[in-house]
């Protein structure tokens, strides 16, 4: 790729804090051994003209949660009166020397805006009746008088494409948006009380220290949070995107299972990563494709393992929609095609676990009364294979089983996979079920292959099945009904896709 640099603080973001003039910008850095030295005054003057004037507006429509966003913000702005609110969209992360991750806006400015423009900054200034003037500070075209266009290799737009003009973005995000390059004077002290976002940008938290608390930051975010645990209709429409996405997804990995043998489980990462990038935004987390005995580390990520005929894959992996919502689905395949008589024996009591917990997901049970379901069964199971001889109620009581179920049942789900993980305890884990409430329900049993307190037929055996589900009214809705779940059900797909 060609030489550039990390995003630095210059011609977008420098000097925030107000202690420095806004119009104080260092010179544009350049990246160091890099082969062009400093340009001569003629190519400067060049590189000034001979351009043909910026293209004509385009009217895009505004964005469709627009609505949403703006009544979200209301919400907000109720919450914390007289107070001056920053919310970053965060900037990108060091991979390596000066090669950057790819962008992605944090959840909390993109669940305000709509917006995912690296640098960005949400500011809700305190008004006198309690409400908050709310604008949106985003950089603006690249200036070519000052040679930021060409010579920025973090935001100068010859490197990283077009931008749309303030006015645009304003029209189409339905707030008032303003040139970054003047937050640093719209950050100057203030006597309101302020409050930033935490964990996204760390050159914006500095400039702010001496005008935020650290409890107050916390507590910010916990609302934000907390205010995505019941989602809209556009947030729904969203998380059935990236399920329906997802599940192709699947069907790809099904299909090209047969390479997967030939290589390893980066195969089947690369197969579902091509569906998440072609029909959405990214991944919505790292992958996890565990070929036999990996299945039993729950968080395995390496995928350098190989895909044997015989053995289980267990696959969780979801798609992110460009609006920056996930699916989150585990599917437990026999990589052959059939399921040998102890892996189904393992797999149907995963399946009846989460059959179990599904039969209490609706409005006003207990959060915890997912998980308790789905522990329940699988004790009886592992009682009923002699694994463990405590009853039921003993073994619960304990925990005991806890040494082959290891995780929770599910969690909220939405712009991140354990979405709303920063809201109160009593209103998420010890809460009850609302309408709008999406979470996954995902029981897993997991036999380890050193595991000598099992039978040597069962180690090495890892299975869970994972689904999104919307609370309703009247119950749930599984918005991943169309992936099958049942062992018979699995092995029926499974031949129809290879024959496809």
């Amino acid at each position: 790729m060609p030489d550039s640099v990390l995003p630095v603080r210059t011609t977008d973001g420098a000097a925030r804090s107000g202690k420095a003039s806004p119009d104080a910008r260092p010179a544009i850095k350049q990246r160091k051994n890099g082969l062009w030295a400093n340009p001569s005054a003629r190519l400067v003057s060049d590189m000034k003209t001979g351009w043909a004037p910026p293209p004509e507006s385009v009217s895009a429509p505004p964005i469709g949660q627009a609505a949403h966003t703006a009544r979200r913000r209301a919400m907000l702005s109720a919450r914390f009166p007289r107070e001056r609110l920053v919310i970053p969209a965060g900037t990108r992360k060091k991979r390596s020397n000066d090669i950057a991750h790819r962008f992605r806006a944090a959840t909390e400015y993109a669940y305000l805006t709509g917006d995912q423009t690296e640098g960005g900054v949400l500011i809700f200034e305190p008004l006198q009746d309690g409400g908050h003037e709310q604008s949106l500070y985003l950089p603006g075209r690249s200036s070519r008088a000052s040679g930021e266009f060409w010579l920025d290799g973090s935001s100068g737009e010859l490197w990283t494409g077009r931008r749309r003009s303030l006015a645009d973005t304003s029209r189409v995000l339905g707030i008032a948006c303003r040139d970054v390059k003047v937050l640093a004077e719209a950050l100057l002290g203030t006597p309101a009380p302020v409050r930033v976002v935490p964990g996204h940008d760390m050159a914006l938290e500095v400039d702010l220290a001496d005008q935020s608390a650290t409890a107050h930051n916390d507590e910010l975010a916990e609302v934000l949070s907390e205010m995505r645990l019941v989602k809209d209709d556009f947030e729904i429409t969203e998380l059935q995107s990236a399920v329906d996405s997802t599940i192709r997804g699947f069907e790809d990995v099904v299909r090209s299972l047969d390479r997967a043998e030939a290589t390893s489980e980066r195969y089947v990462e690369g197969t579902f990563f091509l569906r998440a990038r072609v029909e959405g935004n990214d991944i919505g987390y790292n992958t996890i494709c565990a070929a036999g005995a990996n299945a039993c580390t729950l968080h395995w990520s390496r995928n350098d393992g190989p895909v044997r005929r015989g053995d289980l894959l267990l696959l969780d992996a979801g798609v992110e929609t460009r609006n920056l919502y996930t699916a989150d689905i585990t599917r437990t395949l026999p990589v052959d095609g059939r399921f040998t008589a102890v892996q189904r024996r393992v797999y149907d009591a995963v399946c009846a676990a989460q059959e179990a917990s599904l039969a209490v997901v609706r409005a006003g049970a207990r959060y915890r009364d997912i998980h308790e379901a789905a522990q329940r069964v699988l004790a009886e199971h592992l009682i009923a294979w002699g694994i463990v001889r405590e009853d039921t109620d003993t073994l619960l009581a304990l925990d005991l089983q806890r040494r082959w179920t290891l995780h929770g049942t599910g969690h909220m789900l939405g712009m991140d996979v354990h979405d709303c993980a920063g809201a109160p305890t009593d209103t998420y884990v010890d809460g009850t079920l609302e309408p709008g409430m999406c979470l996954t329900v995902e029981p897993g049993l997991y036999f380890q292959p050193d595991d000598l307190t099992v039978p040597e037929e069962y180690r090495g055996i890892g299975v869970r099945i994972e689904d999104d589900i919307v609370v309703t009214a009247d119950g749930h809705r599984n918005l991943s009904a169309a992936l099958p779940r049942h062992a018979d059900d699995i092995e029926a797909w499974m031949a129809s896709l290879r024959t496809s």
